[in-house]
């Protein structure tokens, strides 16, 4: 007689809470994390309160009742896109809700939130204390005031982009260095109020500075760029200054003296800059350096560039556009075949002294290339390569008139 079957048992009634999220954490798909939510109110409550991330339009109703329900968010994405904006999007309204209702965030990203004030940031510095990252880029009504507000009250504060924040001082930074000592990522493209005293200042507290992004920050000169590279030299990885006109040779030569650990440095526009100062970089920096930008940088010539493509081992992506003095000489060195090249991008538009002859040194060493930039560079057209015979490796895109898109490594 066969064995009698027992009663159905249901899930519900065996596995525990903990067991469930335990499940759901070895969930990887968003996919799949979804489904777990559909398959009761229970699992649906769950799946919730398990969430870690969201992005969200603006509406402070919305707002309140995803707060409910979404507990344990960490990250909370507000941001705006630029062509696709609606009015009047988030607002000092939504910024109270956030600031009452997700006391868990660490990350809050508000990109083009245009309508938003130092108002609403005063109540996230008061109201979200464990905040870590914080990006309002291109809100544009943002002063000191509010800014310095969450850097009062978020403490643990690690990164703070304020890209086209034209209102932002040296005062922030003031506040930055008292309250915030583990920042350690700051991006002021474009905060044009933003002076050496003030940098000096920033980094008197914030000494761990990783990543520091100053493009277009014209009134920042040598000054301030020779104390962030003193005070963070073993820690400093990126430092962007395209366009920084009043930076020159000191500053590099201060970046070599201090920052060997440097991966990304974009100095396009800086026109003081000359040849020795980038062959102290390329000594310093040979075993670090990844990324460089110095596109007109109109003193850089054969020498130095020379140097930077023999010793920079590891060097990823260069940008020398406009260097009108550099010619075939610059890659006559990589000939020997000694070199490990790892170059994958690489923009010489408008440099009318390299030929195609310098193409096909570079390229006999380079087999990694992916992007490849000529436009208005005279002696090499598409009809002189294939003349040439050239041959550029498999997968390379090589940009003669700009119809290609560019690669953002050195945005």
């Amino acid at each position: 007689m066969a064995d009698a079957v027992g009663p159905p048992v249901c899930i519900n009634d065996t596995l525990r809470d903990d067991e469930l999220r335990s499940i759901l954490s070895r969930l990887e798909s968003d996919k799949d994390k979804e489904v777990f939510g559909l398959v009761c109110k229970r699992w649906l409550h769950l799946q919730s309160t398990e969430r870690k991330k969201l992005s969200a339009r603006a509406g402070s109703h919305m707002l309140s009742r995803m707060a409910a329900r979404f507990t344990r968010v960490l990250e909370l994405d507000l941001s705006q896109s630029v062509s696709r904006s609606f009015y009047p999007g988030v607002t000092d309204s939504d910024l109270a809700v956030i600031a009452e209702g997700f006391k868990c965030l660490k990350v809050l990203k508000l990109q083009n939130c245009k309508a938003i004030t130092d108002r609403g940031l005063a109540l996230i510095g008061g109201g979200l204390p464990s905040l870590q990252s914080l990006d309002a880029s291109y809100c544009r009504k943002l002063t000191d005031k509010g800014l310095s507000a969450v850097a009062d009250g978020c403490h643990d504060l690690r990164s703070l982009h304020l890209a086209g924040c034209r209102f932002v001082t040296d005062g922030l930074l003031f506040s930055l260095s008292r309250n915030c000592k583990n920042l350690v990522e700051l991006g002021l493209q474009g905060c044009t109020n933003i002076s050496d005293s003030g940098l000096a200042d920033l980094v008197n507290g914030c000494q761990h500075i990783r990543f520091l992004d100053i493009n277009k920050c014209s009134s920042v000169g040598d000054v301030g760029i020779s104390k962030v590279a003193e005070v963070c030299s073993s820690s400093l990885k990126t430092l962007k200054l395209l366009d920084c006109y009043k930076v020159g040779d000191e500053s590099i030569f201060s970046v070599s003296k201090f920052c060997k650990n440097l991966e990304t440095l974009i100095i396009g526009g800086c026109r003081d800059v000359s040849d020795e100062s980038i062959k102290s970089l390329a000594a310093a920096c040979k075993n670090s350096l990844k990324n460089l930008r110095m596109d007109w940088c109109l003193n850089i010539s054969d020498s130095s560039l020379s140097c930077i493509l023999t010793q920079c081992k590891n060097l990823e992506a260069l940008d020398i556009g406009c260097c009108e003095e550099v010619t075939d000489a610059a890659f006559e060195d990589l000939r020997n075949g000694e070199i490990e090249f790892s170059l994958k991008v690489l923009k010489i538009s408008n440099c009318p002294k390299i030929t195609v002859s310098g193409i096909n040194m570079l390229l006999n060493q380079c087999t990694s290339l992916e992007y490849l930039d000529v436009r208005s560079c005279p002696h090499v057209t598409k009809a002189g390569c294939d003349e040439a015979g050239l041959v550029f490796p498999q997968y390379c895109k090589v940009n003669f008139t700009g119809s290609l898109s560019e690669p953002d490594v050195l945005v």
